[in-house]
């Protein structure tokens, strides 16, 4: 079978849905059943990818990379290849390819809170989606949470939506002695994620005067794009708050540096009100680093009692929290104890077999 997937996510710096097919291809890599199939990576860009093991072909369609590229190049270039089903891991795909489309649905937070969007930006986001998810044969998303949001904000029948959750591409949980010391001469509070509203970025900060008055040495490393409608100038936040030496702020960290951001970090916080999955608070657990969230559906659901909830981003809240985290090893312990059942649920390999199962059934419906 013929798959084209529309890989400009793994374009540029890999984020979000970068990471996710970029973790879908490497263990398509070494599955059997990946390899009876004919991948067509499709990209405004040249790009890398680790399938080396499979029948891959690169196809660059040069252009911006937007809604109009995968409208008219990508749509193009779905009549052009004629592939049996398109794969399309980014909320949309082009409207006027006549072929099975198999449409990854991350997050509807552009329904749920049209606010936290320019006019312009939303409305293009839900007209796209909505057409690109009516006429998909299959749409995946993340957990049951969206996949509740989905039956509600686009009236999509339930059998036609498939949950298949994230894996886990960090190292494994380490709660020993060693580690546990490490961290308390280290006493890091991490966020990792693009720097959304909803995501309470601005209430992290403004917790730090207080952290910082009785953690004396603790820092701030936020990493993620600033993606905040309209924009907060977090930078100036922090000069405001005459936090300059205690807090980094930076948009991207490679794979690499980010491994080690989670190995160093004593406690991590993602005060995110609306997530369709919310992956980086897992991959900090799996790192020994114990975290803190907002009190959300999706996060019960995805998290279980392997991390502390907050009933909102009140900076004084969120502060005491940290400050226990930073400071008691008890408290780190309780919730790191429960992180392995947690973690077991969730597989990238798993995550493949099942990916590559919903795009052979989209395929066969046609």
């Amino acid at each position: 079978m013929h798959i084209a997937v529309d890989a400009r996510e793994l374009a540029g710096d890999r984020t979000g849905v970068g990471r996710y097919l970029e973790q879908l291809l490497a263990h398509w890599n070494g599955m059997a059943e990946a390899a009876r199939h004919h991948f067509t990576l499709i990209s405004p860009t040249p790009i890398s990818h680790a399938a080396s093991a499979l029948s891959v072909t690169h196809l660059v369609v040069p252009g911006g990379g937007g809604t109009a590229w995968e409208q008219v190049r990508l749509g193009g270039a779905m009549k052009r290849l004629a592939p049996d089903v398109l794969f399309a891991p980014a909320y949309s795909a082009p409207l006027t390819a006549r072929l099975p489309v198999a449409l990854a649905l991350h997050d509807l937070s552009f329904f749920a809170h049209p606010e936290w969007y320019s006019a312009r930006e939303g409305l293009r986001r839900r007209l796209v989606t909505t057409a690109a998810a009516r006429r998909a044969r299959v749409i995946l998303t993340l957990s049951q949470f969206q996949r509740e949001e989905i039956a509600r904000h686009l009236r999509i029948p339930g059998e036609r939506v498939r949950v298949v959750p994230l894996g886990l591409g960090m190292r494994g949980v380490d709660t020993s002695e060693t580690e546990a010391g490490r961290r308390e001469e280290q006493p890091i509070v991490l966020y990792v994620g693009s720097i959304f509203n909803r995501r309470h970025v601005p209430s992290l900060i403004r917790a730090m005067p207080t952290v910082l008055g009785r953690v004396s040495a603790a820092r701030l490393v936020v990493v993620g794009d600033n993606r905040t409608h309209p924009r907060e100038d977090l930078h100036a936040l922090v000069r405001e708050l005459g936090l300059g030496p205690h807090v980094t702020l930076t948009s991207f960290a490679a794979d690499d540096e980010l491994r080690m951001l989670y190995q160093q970090a004593a406690a991590f916080a993602f005060l995110s009100e609306y997530e369709g999955f919310g992956l980086t608070p897992l991959e900090a657990i799996a790192s020994g680093v114990p975290a803190i969230v907002l009190d959300t559906p999706v996060a019960r659901e995805v998290y279980g009692d392997a991390v502390r909830y907050l009933p909102g981003p009140d900076p004084a809240a969120v502060a005491n929290a940290l400050v226990d985290l930073l400071t008691s090893r008890a408290a780190r312990q309780a919730l790191l104890v429960r992180a392995p059942a947690v973690l077991g649920r969730y597989s990238w390999q798993r995550a493949a077999a099942d990916t590559l199962q919903a795009i052979e059934d989209a395929a066969a419906s046609r």
